[in-house]
């Protein structure tokens, strides 16, 4: 997320600040506890949130937790709001419970953000980023038959109530280095919607 806060403070004049989370050893609401302890230290008036993968099904989830967070617009990237095949696959591996952790399972594999994070759409101007660029580990798990970015099928990403949904050709990995998804992200912060053509 370096990248994205560096453009999104030299580019756009945000005040950007990284939120690291124990997505292996903490379950996704004591995850989404220390995310809200952290906005508080913040003491601002108000904060936007950007989350990839995983980290936007945080923000959503700390959102759906808490009524008191200051206002603001929040952003996923390539997040799996309805579940992920890949996921789902992984959780039923032994060999993979190291990499599935504590935090997947609760936000994508036993009841997804569509299912929990209706209210806060509708409290909340909620943007999703979707990358379209087949490019990833997840396409060894799963066996995508449409658009995906490599991890996340585009469908997966789709969130009831949502604000705006954009399909962008990078991959999941990808929509941490684009200097274009950071910039998409930036428009929908500051007006709530993507744009449509960056000429």
């Amino acid at each position: 997320m370096y990248l994205i806060k560096r453009r999104l403070e030299q580019e756009y004049g945000f005040r950007a600040h990284l939120f690291s989370y124990r997505s292996v050893h903490g379950t996704l609401d004591e995850n989404a506890d220390a995310l809200a302890d952290f906005i508080d230290d913040l003491e601002a008036g108000g904060v936007h949130l950007i989350g990839h993968s995983l980290g936007g099904v945080l923000a959503l989830r700390m959102l759906a937790n808490e009524d008191t967070m200051p206002p603001g617009r929040v952003v996923c990237l390539g997040s799996p709001l309805t579940g992920s095949r890949a996921a789902t696959f992984l959780n039923e591996q032994e060999w993979a419970e190291e990499v599935v952790g504590r935090s997947l399972p609760g936000g994508v594999i036993h009841a997804a953000a569509n299912e929990w994070a209706s209210h806060v759409c509708e409290e909340r101007e909620i943007g999703v980023i979707a990358g379209n660029v087949p490019y990833g580990l997840g396409r060894f798990f799963a066996r995508f038959d449409e658009d995906n970015d490599g991890t996340v099928a585009v469908s997966e990403t789709l969130l009831d109530g949502a604000r705006d949904h954009l399909v962008m050709a990078v991959s999941h990995k990808g929509l941490l280095v684009s200097p274009d998804v950071v910039d998409q992200a930036a428009a929908f912060l500051k007006r709530g919607e993507f744009l449509r053509d960056l000429s």
